[in-house]
């Protein structure tokens, strides 16, 4: 292990590897952050549309995409497997990106 320790450190302090330069670590301030580009009037129009047909799977877009939570969290709070939840995940991604991408239909 202490081989590899000096080996590593021997190798950062090289030209080739940036010499005696020193690594900084961003914050997430100066990060930029484009927001992203959704129509929140449309998806929720869309989820409406959904919840009349799969009531379910709008639970957990809600719990996904509102929430935050991971797929392993939104399914323990639905009570499912997680194998039913990425089935519920896909089949809900696949609807509303049908739906969103076909724009209204009244128009």
């Amino acid at each position: 292990m202490r081989r590899i320790i000096v080996e590593r450190a021997r190798h950062r302090g090289r030209l080739k590897r940036g010499g005696k330069l020193q690594r900084v670590d961003l914050d997430s301030d100066c990060l930029i952050q484009m927001p992203p580009s959704i129509d929140v009037i449309a998806l929720d129009e869309a989820l409406n549309k959904l919840a009349e047909i799969e009531p379910e799977k709008v639970q957990l877009v809600k719990l996904r995409f509102f929430a935050g939570l991971t797929m392993p969290q939104a399914a323990a709070a639905l009570d499912v497997s997680l194998a039913t939840a990425e089935r519920y995940w896909t089949f809900a991604k696949a609807w509303l990106y049908s739906e969103l991408a076909d724009g209204p239909a009244d128009t």
